[in-house]
């Protein structure tokens, strides 16, 4: 899940929420919105072999 931030950046959060903190976590921060998805991709890719 990809969300623009206030200052213009883009954040990956994760699609589950953590049952600890109940909040998602976040999977890094980038200054595109081609970055943050090809990091998605990336990221789906390494879950889901």
């Amino acid at each position: 899940m990809i969300r623009k931030l206030k200052s213009g950046q883009y954040r990956i959060y994760s699609r589950k929420i953590d049952p600890k903190t109940r909040k998602r976590k976040n999977l890094g921060t980038f200054d595109s919105l081609e970055a943050a998805q090809k990091h998605e991709r990336e990221i789906q890719y390494f879950k889901h072999p």
